[in-house]
């Protein structure tokens, strides 16, 4: 392996469940890590397309595991959904298929959620899911309502190795009912990497993005240009690499490996 473009990144891009912790389960040197990135004049942004939480509900929950975090260091694809909703569907009433995090975080960006006088159709990962929510979200879907949605994940990775049905499962579901496909914001649209790297003038070839997810983690950094380095802490395994079109630049056993690869020189 050579490390000399790894070594090249000044903004590493962190995919959180299955890459740092699982579940409520930090890996070993995850923590550890981020202050190699920090020791090495490195920076980094919490990067996550799980849109059950708002992002700066991922505040108190990493610095509880013991990860340094503020608010500028998270960036999640509820963030990016509202963002998208104000650039492209401006004062537009949203019927959301999503938790009340989701809820507040399109709230704090201006968006209104209305079930009952809704012009576009929004669906994240709700844990919280009920018919009466996919029936209305049905409903304007079949109407012609624009249909968007945070992430395309089809599970939430858990210990144990059990997952949750997330967003790309709900949506699936949407799509046989009403005939109509999303528009998925969240990784791996290279969006939320261009957002990042307009934010910290950092290039995105010298933006590396880690992750357990060849179809997401990776698939957004190649779709943006970036340096990928796939973790098999969580989904992804090495059989799964080797028969996949999708190619990390780099792949780790952990993310301790990689503070290892940063630091021998």
């Amino acid at each position: 392996m050579n490390p000399e473009k790894l070594r090249r990144c000044r903004l590493f891009v962190l995919d959180m469940d299955g890459t740092l912790y699982l579940g409520d389960e930090v890996f070993d040197g995850a923590v550890d890590f981020i202050r190699t990135l920090e020791q090495t004049g490195r920076r980094y942004i919490y990067l996550t397309n799980n849109s059950s939480r708002a992002g700066a509900d991922y505040i108190p929950r990493l610095r509880a595991m013991g990860f340094p975090c503020t608010e500028e260091s998270v960036f999640s694809s509820g963030m990016a959904t509202a963002m998208y909703l104000n650039e492209h569907y401006p004062a537009q009433r949203v019927c959301l298929v999503g938790n009340a995090a989701l809820r507040r975080e399109l709230e704090s960006f201006g968006i209104v959620a209305d079930g009952e006088n809704a012009d576009v159709v929004v669906a994240g990962f709700d844990t919280e899911l009920t018919f009466a929510k996919l029936d209305r979200a049905v409903h304007y879907l079949r109407r012609g309502a624009p249909f968007i949605a945070c992430n395309p994940d089809y599970v939430c990775p858990m210990p144990a190795g059990e997952v949750l049905p997330d967003c790309g499962s709900i949506c699936a579901l949407l799509t046989a009912a009403s005939g109509r496909t999303p528009t998925y914001i969240g990784k791996p649209n290279r969006s939320m990497l261009d957002i990042l790297s307009a934010k910290t003038g950092i290039a995105t070839d010298c933006i590396c993005c880690v992750g357990d997810r060849l179809y997401t983690d990776i698939a957004v950094g190649i779709n943006a240009g970036a340096v990928t380095a796939a973790v098999l802490s969580g989904e992804t395994t090495p059989d799964e690499i080797r028969n996949s079109d999708i190619k990390p630049d780099y792949v780790f056993p952990g993310v301790a490996d990689i503070a290892k690869a940063l630091l021998d020189a």
